[in-house]
Formats: structure tokens, C-alpha cells, sequence
């Protein structure tokens, strides 16, 4: 497990005026224009216009700052500077082209450059040249880079917010100007003044944890490396506050220098993107049928493989007679359908608008989409077999973590937020967020709900989900894309997901990540649960969350299975042997990575084996507990015979197993 530093490094302190930050210079070409008895000229920020005897100041205000949960700088000021006119100074600065602009335009003044570098600034001012004046201004300054870009947002060249929180809350930011009207006498000395003092901007306090941000954009980094994915997503939400402690994409952008990439980089697919859900929208179908008590986690439903509906035939890779635990952790479409005809259209629309698929969830960022959800009197005859299976609807990342979020907080839903609290210029709370809560389902339902989506990373098709120390559920989910050209499903683009939480008892985070069109191995188990459990293995000890299972030896991934110690690696197979397939079928392109868990001196090696088949592991000297969970996880029976810690077992050692196959361990201690 990667070790989590206990802060991410911030060397970065509330705004005050930085000796060492350098004074970037710009330049006002201001033209000494005359009017009547009066002039205009420029002065620090604002132009100065005298005119008639008098002259009116804009005082300037401070846009203020935006610091993450625990009080760290996220954004701030620096201060540059900004020149002026003629021949010379256009040379200068490289820019003939603008100033000839700004003489054809015959304006009073132009801006000829801001926020120019301090050496060329320096060499403009040199030449005293009349009618050249500078001028200070704020720079806004984003100390970590990249980090939280798209929550943060950024400014124009004025200070004013274009995107992200920097754009919602534009106006306290920035303040109020103040003005100061001057009388002065044709040789422009003051006599008299009136006017306002100048407001600053408000301080904001994001949910946003540094910390946790940063590991969330590292994995998401990692992952799209991996599978060369198109974009990425992930949001983490506490559960029980609506508090979002992280929400990254990837690729990311520097918001200190936006301009440079094209605003589809700088768009916001965790709130933005609508995708189809696939499987993890099986949650409204089954939250349903539990509330209505119209199943329990051991009520038996028949999947036979397939279920006709009308124009189509719905295929399943689960079959048999399922429990509804077994039907959700195998992700059965049978299953789900059958529910969603139990429940009826009504009924399953309800549970629809209940968990919060079709509104927005109100998070404080621009440009949030309320996903796809059409009424019941829109639904096609055959909608009742795509929408409990995620298809017919769109959602977007923190919509479905919500309503994750419901179940993992006992069936109370509260709205996800970034925002804790508001100060004013000396620190003081004039506001904190209230954010809206509301009863989903019965706090039972949501606690038999979570024990039965445990399964799905014990048993089911999230197993590469599973925790160090922590007790983990979720669902995986994967969807085809439409292609545009066809407006029929594409056969080679997916949207793979995984959404959970942990531990299970008292969930301290849920986590959803998505994968955007993933290179080869394209399904939710097998892209996006391992990026969940990398990211929740560092998450939950960071927010010391208190283990509540003993760490043991890694289980392999889907689409990995065990060999023997010195065994060479095997790729993975087609179908992702070691757990269940999810509903589209499996990945055609094999993985080039192994697993290794150590073990004293000796090592376990995960890797796939051909033809399906399992290579035995080394189960000697490993506990009861840790035997049975291994073999639990490679669908392997167990028989076991005695106590303490394994001695023989058989199947030898790197002898092929199948799964289902009963395996006999001897225990024994010591002496």
C-alpha cells in the first residue's frame, strides 16, 4: 500500500504581501488627450480622469481567497505591474502590431501589454519616454498548479472568475469598489474629497482536502497511463456531511496558465458528462424492492440466460436459480429486469427521482447537467428491460456518488457541496453551508443493502476493489458508448465505473471513479475498481478512519489468477478469469502486469493462466482465515482439517485448478 504523506506539502501561507514575488511590470499606453479644461492620466489600477475641476478615483478592492478544508492556501494574489505608449516602447516590448492597432482606434489610451516580464518592464521604463506611465495590478496565483483545476477554476486578465468556484461565487470574491471624487484647481491640486471606501472580497473554505485531491489525481493520472484511456473521473463525498473531499479529471490543466489549452481539456466531466450508467444503476432496481419488501437477500430469482422483451431478447452470463444477493454481486441483467417489472414503471421511476437521477445535485460549480431521465409517459414498451440495467438514462459521476452516498449514510440522502464556510476580510464566519437532507429509503434497506453490495467485491465482479484492513461494497459498471456515426452501440468503446464505499458498517468515503473509453481491458472490475481500492487504501488511514479487518495477503484482481512462486507470468485471458463478466462481455486485449504479495521471504504471484484454467497457490503457513479468504476469492472449496497453520495441501503447489474445484488443507501448530 503507497504511503500517504500526513499533509500534502503546502509551503504556501494566507495572502500577505510577498517581498520575494516579483513586481511583473505592464504597460498603459495612455495618450495625453485633452478635453476642454481637462486631461486623463493613470494611476495604479484604475485610470484617473480629471475633467472640469475635479477627479474621481475607483478604489481598488482585494479579491480574496479560497483555502481547502483544513484552512491551506488554495488560491491567492501576487502582485505585477502593467506600461505605456509610443514607437519605442512597442519596439520594445515586440508589439508594433498592437500599438498600431491602438493608433488606428484613436482611444485615449490603449493597453499595449500586461503583466509583462519584470526585464522588459524595466527596459521600457528606462526610456522615460512622455506619455508612458505603469500601473500596479493583482495577478491571481494558484500555488498547486494543477492541483484541484477544475474545482478552483480560474480569472481573466481582470480578476474576473471564468470557470469553477473562482465563476459561482465571482462576486464575493472580488469585493466592492470604492470611489473618491477629488476637487482640485486647474493646476490639479486637491481641495476638497467625499466617497466610499473600497469592500474586499470574501474568503471561501472548500470541502476540498488537499490530501486527498492529490492522491485522487495521482491514481487518475496513473490509471489513464495504464489504460490509455480517453478521460478519467472521480469523486470522493463524505457521506454523512455531503462534504466533497475530492473531485478530479483527467487529463487535468494549470489554471495559471488556462488560455493554453482548449476548453474541452478545461471541461468538467465529473458534473458535465452524461454517460450511461450500465450496471451500477442496478442499485435503484434492487434499493427498490427491498423497501417495498418486495425480495429479501435470500429470495431465490430464476435467471435463465436470457429474457424476452419486446422487439428484443436480453442476453445474461448469470444463470441458475440466484439469490439477490448472488444476482447482484454476478450483476445479472435477468435479475434486474425482473425487479424493475416487479416494482412497475411508476414505482421504478420513483426510486429513480429518490436516489437523485434526473436533477442536479446543486454542487457550487457552473455548468452542472441534471442527466437523463425521461418521464414514464415517454418510456418505449421495452424501456422496463434497459433502464434498471443503466441503459435509457444518463447520469453524471456526482449524481450516482450521491446516491451511492444515501445508502452508505442509512437511506438519508444529503446534498453534496463544496463549499463549508464564507469569511470576511478580517476572518470572521458570515456564513456556513446548510446543505439540504432528506430521508430516501428506511435505514434498513440502506444496511441490507450494503451487506449485500460487500458481496460484490468478495464475490462478485469488484473484487480487485478489496481493501487492505478495511471492510469494502460497491458496483461495478460498464456501458457501450452510441457511436455518433451509427447511433447504434458501439462494439469497441466503453465507459467503465466503479462506485463504492468503506468501511461498510460506518462508510467514511464513497468513491466513484470512470473510465472513458479504456484501451484493451475495458470493463468497471477491471479499470476502475483497482483505481478505487488505490485510492481508498490511502484515503481512509490519511482520514484515520479505524481499520475494522485484519490486513492479509492480496486476493488477485479481476482478470488475474494465482501461480505459483518462480512461476513465469502468464497475460490475462480473454474472459478475465477470477471473476464474474460483467453484462457486455469481456476484454479481447491482455494486460502486461502481474501482482506480486510478499510473504516473509517468499512471494504469491498473481498472474492469469491459459485456458481458464487456476494455478494452485502456496497456501503453507498461512492461517485458517487467510486460506479460507484466498480460496473464497479463487472460487476454490475448501476443506480444511485441524488448526493453527497450513502444513500440506493438495492440489500441489502450481498444479491447474478449476474453479468450484474442493481443495484440502492441513493445519497444524508447531512446536
Amino acid at each position: 500500500m503507497t504511503r500517504v504523506p500526513q499533509q500534502y506539502p503546502n509551503p504556501y501561507v494566507r495572502r500577505e504581501r510577498d517581498p520575494r514575488a516579483a513586481k511583473r511590470q505592464a504597460l498603459l499606453l495612455a495618450g495625453c488627450l485633452v478635453l476642454a479644461c481637462g486631461f486623463i492620466y493613470a494611476v495604479r489600477q484604475q485610470i484617473l480622469a480629471v475633467d472640469y475641476g475635479y477627479k474621481a478615483e475607483a478604489l481598488r478592492r482585494e479579491r480574496e481567497e479560497l483555502l481547502d478544508e483544513q484552512r491551506r492556501l488554495l488560491v491567492a494574489f501576487e502582485e505585477s505591474s502593467s506600461p505605456a505608449r509610443l514607437e519605442e516602447a512597442g519596439r520594445e516590448l515586440g508589439l508594433e502590431a498592437r500599438l498600431k492597432e491602438g493608433k488606428e482606434a484613436k482611444r485615449g489610451f490603449v493597453w499595449l501589454a500586461r503583466r509583462v516580464e519584470d526585464e522588459r518592464a524595466r527596459a521600457v521604463k528606462a526610456l522615460k519616454l512622455k506619455g508612458v506611465y505603469s500601473t500596479e495590478e493583482q495577478r491571481r496565483r494558484y500555488p498547486n498548479g494543477k492541483l484541484a483545476a477544475h474545482v478552483l477554476g480560474f480569472v481573466g486578465l481582470d480578476a474576473r472568475g471564468l470557470a469553477g468556484v473562482e465563476q459561482v461565487y465571482d462576486a464575493a470574491l472580488t469585493g466592492e469598489s470604492g470611489r473618491l471624487v477629488v476637487d482640485a484647481d486647474a493646476k490639479r491640486r486637491a481641495f476638497e474629497s467625499v466617497g466610499s471606501d473600497a469592500r474586499d472580497g470574501r474568503t471561501l473554505v472548500l470541502t476540498i482536502d488537499q490530501t486527498v485531491q492529490y492522491i485522487v489525481e495521482r491514481e487518475l493520472a496513473a490509471a489513464m497511463e495504464r489504460t490509455q484511456a480517453k478521460s478519467a473521473a472521480a469523486v470522493v463525498l463524505e457521506p454523512h456531511t455531503g462534504e466533497v473531499l475530492a473531485l478530479a479529471n483527467a487529463p487535468a490543466f494549470d489554471p495559471n496558465d488556462a488560455g493554453s489549452v482548449s476548453p474541452e481539456a478545461r471541461r468538467n466531466d465529473a458534473l458535465q458528462n452524461i454517460y450511461e450508467p450500465g450496471s451500477t444503476f442496478k442499485i435503484v432496481p434492487f434499493t427498490g424492492a427491498l423497501e417495498e419488501k418486495l425480495i429479501t437477500p435470500d429470495t431465490r430469482i430464476d435467471c435463465p440466460g436470457s429474457i424476452s422483451l419486446p422487439g428484443r431478447v436480453v442476453h445474461d452470463h448469470a444463470t441458475g436459480s440466484l439469490t439477490a444477493t448472488e444476482a447482484l454481486a454476478k450483476s445479472s441483467n435477468v435479475a434486474a429486469i425482473k425487479l424493475g417489472q416487479r416494482l412497475g414503471n411508476e414505482r421504478l421511476y420513483e426510486y429513480m427521482r429518490r436516489l437523485g437521477f434526473g436533477a442536479k445535485t446543486g454542487v457550487e460549480l457552473p455548468g452542472e447537467t441534471a442527466g437523463l431521465v425521461r418521464p414514464v409517459a415517454k418510456w418505449q414498451p421495452g424501456s422496463i428491460g434497459s433502464v434498471p440495467i443503466g441503459h435509457e438514462v444518463g447520469v453524471t459521476p456526482v449524481q450516482m456518488a450521491a446516491a451511492y452516498a444515501a445508502v452508505a449514510n442509512d437511506g438519508v440522502r444529503v446534498a453534496p457541496h463544496l463549499v463549508r464556510e464564507v469569511r470576511d476580510a478580517e476572518g470572521r464566519t458570515v456564513s456556513r453551508a446548510e446543505p439540504e437532507s432528506h430521508r430516501v429509503v428506511s435505514a434498513e434497506t440502506a444496511r441490507v443493502l450494503r451487506r449485500m453490495m460487500e458481496e460484490v467485491t468478495l464475490k462478485g465482479t469488484a473484487r480487485a476493489a478489496q481493501l487492505d484492513g478495511y471492510t469494502a461494497a460497491g458496483k461495478t459498471g460498464t456501458a457501450q458508448k452510441i457511436d455518433p456515426k451509427t447511433r447504434a452501440y458501439s462494439q469497441t468503446k466503453y465507459v467503465a465505473s466503479f462506485v463504492g464505499f468503506a468501511p461498510i458498517e460506518n462508510p467514511a468515503v464513497v468513491i466513484i471513479v470512470v473510465i472513458d473509453e479504456a484501451v484493451g481491458l475495458h470493463q468497471g472490475g477491471q479499470v476502475a475498481a483497482p483505481v478505487f481500492r488505490e485510492i481508498a487504501n490511502q484515503v481512509l488511514p490519511y482520514l484515520e478512519v479505524t481499520p475494522d479487518q485484519e490486513p492479509e495477503a492480496k486476493s488477485p484482481a479481476t482478470g488475474q489468477l494465482a501461480a505459483a512462486p518462480g512461476a513465469a507470468p502468464v497475460q490475462p485471458t480473454a474472459t478475465g478469469a477470477g471473476a464474474p463478466a460483467e453484462d457486455e462481455g469481456a476484454a479481447r486485449v491482455a494486460s502486461d502486469t502481474s501482482v506480486v504479495a510478499e510473504r516473509g521471504d517468499a512471494g504469491v504471484v498473481y498472474a492469469a493462466a491459459t485456458e481458464r484454467a487456476l494455478l494452485m497457490p502456496d497456501l503453507r503457513g498461512r492461517s485458517v482465515r487467510d486460506v479460507a479468504r484466498i480460496c473464497e476469492r479463487l472460487g476454490l472449496e475448501l476443506e480444511a482439517r485441524g488448526e493453527g497453520r497450513a502444513l500440506r495441501q493438495s492440489p500441489e503447489v502450481g498444479a491447474a485448478v478449476a474453479s468450484g474445484q474442493t481443495v484440502r488443507i492441513e493445519f497444524g501448530r508447531s512446536d
